[in-house]
């Protein structure tokens, strides 16, 4: 299976773009989704961050505390990596373990830290979903519900907009409408089909 590493910045629309290639009943394999299905209770990542981090990252009822952990990595570069060290070779061993199943000519690898992973050597080809800041900013804060700072501060935590473009052998503009976005989704579709 061709694996297409789909990437962008938070906010870019890339659940928008694995769902419209979805209808194409193509493979879609979320690092998102892995790294929340590895820190569910009883899960070992789960417990080594608890050891890492303290009981303050585990709420009453097992599950973890997202926003609590957000906000000790985001203000604190050390524990950030600490973060990274444990989760991101689970996920890209899953990943991988979920595209040895697949029976598809290629596959949506949904990887939102591609490029800060340093794991572009994971995926045949780089897809990246393009938006501006203002309209990053504008989607998350409605649906996050985040401040206009914290935004700003997650974006400049990923690699810039510039070079994330310098890897792409294809970009998809999301600043369109649904129906140009499904127009750019249809043609690569064709063209990841005669790769």
């Amino acid at each position: 299976m061709i694996k297409i590493g789909l990437t962008g910045g938070i906010g870019s629309g890339k659940s928008t773009i694995t769902d419209l290639f979805s209808q194409y009943n193509i493979p879609i394999i979320d690092a998102d989704i892995i790294a929340h299905q590895l820190v569910e209770p009883g899960q070992p990542a789960l417990l080594q961050l608890q050891q890492l981090f303290g009981k303050s990252i585990i709420n009453n009822d097992d599950t973890l505390n997202r926003g609590y952990l957000r906000d000790l990595v985001f203000s604190d570069k050390e524990k950030k990596i600490q973060l990274e060290a444990v989760l991101h070779p689970l996920v890209f061993q899953k990943m991988q373990s979920e595209c040895d199943k697949q029976n598809s000519h290629y596959g949506i690898l949904s990887i939102p830290l591609l490029i800060e992973t340093k794991m572009t050597d994971f995926v045949d080809h780089i897809l990246v979903v393009d938006c501006s800041v203002e309209t990053q900013v504008e989607r998350v804060k409605l649906r996050d519900k985040l401040s206009s700072e914290r935004i700003l501060s997650i974006i400049s935590s990923q690699t810039s907009r510039k070079t994330r473009l310098s890897y792409a052998d294809n970009i998809i503009d999301n600043s369109n409408s649904a129906s140009q976005l499904a127009e750019q989704v249809k043609k690569l579709h064709n063209h990841y089909l005669n790769l």
